[in-house]
């Protein structure tokens, strides 16, 4: 084999590369494997940057340097034991009462090009074949590459080169088994072990033997931030490779102390017996590249701008949200003007030198997105209350927001996005200055409601604080109709303070208008996403499984498990949405879906993951989700498998209540007076890692199916579910977010685990309904002209007028004002504007038909439109916000409308 070609001459395409980039090659025999540390590496940079603080350690060792040495090595060794390597590079040791600093990162604000000394003199090294073992059976055996910072071994690597017939899994097995996890530099100094090769990076954080565990450290297939699957593209400069983004991106100088300041983290995790254990965080290559991206972008471009990430389950979002929302609060402008947006200059969207944000909103509903924030964060930061939680547990919601935003401290504010109505409502009854002017809005599964109401409630409590708007201050002006439907127009567009960072896996149209990037696709103008992390690339590098793979409709499943080839189908062309709906319904029909579902559950799914599968049943609504619940149960009874198998348990899960053959019942009724809060933890449990019930003890309840009506079909992370049976309509984001509940990996947990048997859609759907969130997502931009297409088919019915319009706008207007932010106080009021606009007789076919008409015919949702209109289009807005409810109590016979006849409308709406 030619030398160009073997491993040897890969590591010294490397290390040339790394020393272009600011690092050193250090010699292998410097380094001291019993201490874990290059010495003199370590002592070079603390005589440059802290001469004073040596100087006095060396009076407290009685002037002796060479057991002032050796005991500062020892001390910083047993340091690193106690506290952690990241702790320690962060905040530095204390050897005798003096404090030293064995590591400088770049600060926030660069003021001065003195700041940057003790930057500048960190001490970044490479070394070759490092002999890295402390014990006599280790002896001998080398590290491909170590990479050092100040003397202290942060990260190693194990290169291959296909060419010599190995390849990146050789080197993943050569950690696993070559490579004693007990040795020093594994336990206690590198951060990040890889294995390298021309084509592939993987990563592990810890060496754990056999069990170790690797993720992959790659771009996508093609290149970092765009749709693809797994993998690298294929290089195309001359002399690369397709993992010279390694070396050359990652691992250069300024690039690699960020990470190891911003990013590595340590996470604790609760054990079984009660005890935590620790374990080191490293990002993936997506994560890493999408927050530096953004915040690159956001320090450039200031406030008022919208990014979309399209991060697909699996793809580590609550870390990224950490990570950015870290970022994001002390994040500053550079301190020359020339390198920033001008235009954000000019509009004080950006300041030369000061933080880009005042605070950073992060909009969730997840609870345990908190705490691992602030565990991230907190890794990272010692102030305290950087992160401020919103929740009900606390008092009012509103009222505490309103306090998080008027401190200077907490500049990470954590809420849910219903809690912004109330909170105009609170400063208005109890005026609050908020602190800061912009802000950044990060928001944790973005989806259509982000554009509606609500959202809007966001930017009307935040929307150009400082930045000369118009006053809202009436003075003895009453507002109009027309000036309210302005106001609410301008509160829906685009603030010129805000900034969102919205993170979903399946954006719908409206979500990329609002907040993704415009683009040219083939010639046409299009919306898409900053930055694409790909369910097709989740699924290869398999941190998600693709439930599509074992996927089968029932009639599949019948001809299958019957051989019946004679079975006759009824032409579907007779049948009629009453009549399906009666058959899926019908007493006979849920008792065989019941068979079957247990049957099959039995079989194929009781006996998975070491016999803690789980599994789900959707179900079109509640009445369905009830009656099927209980034929499943009925039939685990009658066929005596509620004895052979105890731990067949079945929950249902539905809102609200609801009368079943004139008996009132709810969730928590029908599971035995289980709370409904408490359902997802008793679904969760098993026996089987229950360690009191292994002793002997009696253990829980076990419950292995659930029942669902418009409930945990999105944002339910259930590991242990693999199977669901599918019994209602699932269509485009429904069908993806629906199915998607299986693709979550575990333990014992693999692709043939899955199941899926539907028994009403068809599989081209489901398989077109997943296309497009598969890779990458994208639309077309709306027209904002029709509204007016909109509001000409409306009027040219003989069913709405003007006066109409104008009253329900008025009505509309005043319940928004009682309600006062109160989500349960304008559900009731709404409901009454409802039931004044009900028919008052059956009404006439022609005016029925001609409504129908023309409220289906809507465009698509006006969100997006309304931001990019003008207020001028109040007129507009008013024709599509209010043909729904329009009145349709007409009963003349020729489709035009008497005086008498309009006026009792008109009345009526009032």
């Amino acid at each position: 084999m030619s030398p160009v070609h073997d491993e040897s001459s890969f590591g010294s395409a490397i290390v040339a590369a790394l020393c272009e980039r600011g690092w050193r090659e250090a010699r292998p025999e410097d380094y001291r494997a019993d201490l874990g540390l290059d010495i003199d590496e370590l002592f070079a940079f603390v005589d440059e940057t802290q001469p004073d603080e040596w100087s006095e350690l060396l009076t407290v060792y009685g002037g002796d340097s060479h057991e002032a040495r050796r005991g500062f090595a020892q001390r910083l060794d047993r340091a690193i034991a106690d506290d952690g390597l990241l702790h320690v590079l962060r905040n530095g040791v204390k050897d005798r009462g003096v404090r030293f600093r064995v590591a400088h990162f770049k600060p926030n604000l660069i003021s001065a090009d003195s700041v940057l000394d003790g930057y500048r003199a960190n001490r970044l090294t490479v070394v070759r074949e490092l002999p890295y073992a402390t014990k006599q059976t280790d002896r001998g055996r080398r590290l491909d590459l170590a990479l050092f910072l100040n003397g202290i071994p942060v990260a190693t690597a194990e290169l291959k080169n296909p060419l010599t017939g190995q390849g990146v899994e050789q080197a993943k097995e050569q950690y696993r088994t070559d490579r004693d996890p007990t040795e020093p530099i594994f336990t206690r100094r590198v951060v990040a072990n890889f294995a390298v090769d021309p084509d592939l990076v993987f990563v592990a954080t810890r060496l754990r033997g056999r069990g170790t565990r690797f993720l992959p450290f790659n771009t996508g297939s093609n290149g970092p931030g765009r749709p693809g699957g797994a993998g690298n593209p294929a290089p195309t400069a001359h002399g690369t490779y397709a993992t010279s983004y390694l070396w050359e991106r990652v691992w250069e100088r300024d690039n690699w102390l960020d990470l190891l300041q911003r990013f590595v983290h340590q996470q604790k995790h609760r054990t079984p017996g009660g005890g935590t254990t620790r374990t080191t965080v490293f990002p993936r290559f997506h994560q890493w590249d999408v927050v530096r991206e953004l915040t690159a972008h956001a320090a450039t471009h200031g406030a008022g701008r919208n990014y979309l990430i399209m991060a697909s389950a699996g793809s580590g979002k609550s870390n990224t949200i950490g990570w950015l929302s870290h970022r994001l609060s002390d994040l500053h402008a550079g301190t020359d003007p020339a390198a920033l947006d001008p235009e954000a200059v000019a509009d004080r969207r950006i300041t030369p030198g000061e933080p880009v944000f005042d605070k950073v909103i992060v909009i969730t509903d997840r609870r345990n997105l908190d705490a691992q924030l602030r565990e991230t964060v907190g890794s990272f930061s010692q102030t305290d209350g950087l992160v401020v939680k919103v929740d009900e547990k606390h008092g009012a919601k509103s009222e505490q927001l309103a306090r998080a935003l008027s401190r200077d401290t907490g500049k990470i504010v954590t809420v849910t996005l219903h809690s912004f109505p109330a909170l105009l409502d609170y400063i208005k009854r109890n005026p609050t200055e908020i602190k800061g002017t912009r802000f950044a809005i990060v928001v944790d599964e973005a989806h259509s409601s982000q554009s509606g109401d609500a959202a809007t409630a966001v930017k009307s409590a935040l929307r150009d604080l400082g930045l000369d708007a118009d006053s809202d201050d009436e003075g003895a002006t009453t507002l109009t109709v027309d000036d309210k439907l302005k106001a609410k127009a301008v509160a829906r567009s685009r603030a010129a303070n805000l900034s969102y960072f919205a993170f979903t896996a399946t954006p719908k149209a409206k979500t990329l208008e609002l907040f993704g990037t415009r683009d040219v696709q083939d010639g046409k103008a299009v919306y898409r996403p900053f930055h694409t992390y790909s369910m097709r690339q989740a699924v290869e590098e398999g941190f998600i499984l693709d439930p599509l793979r074992n996927y089968v409709t029932y009639t599949t499943y019948w001809k299958l498990a019957n051989l019946n080839h004679d079975e006759k189908e009824v032409d579907p062309s007779r049948a009629n949405s009453l009549l399906a709906r009666f058959a899926l319904m019908h007493e006979h029909t849920v008792s065989q879906h019941a068979q079957v579902i247990v049957e099959h559950f039995v079989a194929h799914t009781r006996g998975r993951l070491g016999g803690r599968a789980k599994a789900m049943v959707v179900t079109a609504s509640r009445h369905s989700a009830v009656r099927t619940a209980r034929a499943i149960r009925s039939y685990i009874a009658d066929r005596g498998y509620d004895s052979a198998y105890p731990d067949l348990g079945v929950l249902v899960a539905f809102s609200g209540s609801l009368t079943i053959d004139g008996e009132e019942t709810t969730e928590s009724k029908e599971n035995g007076g289980l709370p409904e809060s408490a359902l997802p933890k008793a679904f969760g449990y098993t026996r089987a890692d229950d360690k009191a019930a292994k002793a002997g003890g009696k253990g829980q309840r076990e419950y292995r199916i659930l029942v669902v009506a418009e409930k945990y079909q999105t944002g339910f992370d259930q590991p242990l579910l693999t199977t669901m049976y599918v019994n209602k309509t699932l269509t485009g984001i429904a069908a993806v977010q629906t199915l998607s509940r299986l693709n979550r990996t575990a333990e014992r947990k693999s692709q043939a685990d899955l199941a899926v048997l539907d028994f009403v859609n068809e599989a081209e759907d489901i398989r077109d309904a997943f296309r497009p969130y598969f890779e990458q997502a994208h639309t077309l931009p709306s027209d904002p002209n029709l509204l007016y297409t909109a509001q000409s088919r409306v009027m040219s019915a003989p069913v709405v007028s003007e006066q109409d319009m104008d009253a329900f706008v008025a009505a509309y207007f005043e319940a928004l004002e009682k309600a006062g932010g109160s989500q349960s106080t304008w559900e009731k009021l709404h409901a009454e504007l409802y039931r004044l606009l009900s028919p008052r007789s059956p009404g006439s076919p022609r005016c029925w038909t001609a409504r129908r008409r023309t409220t289906s015919r809507r465009p698509r949702s006006s969100g997006p439109i309304s931001t990019t209109t003008s207020a001028s289009t109040a007129s507009s807005r008013r024709s599509s916000r209010t043909t729904t409810p329009s009145w349709s109590g007409c009963t003349c016979t020729d489709g035009t409308c008497s005086t008498a006849c309009r006026a009792a409308r008109t009345a009526g709406s009032t």
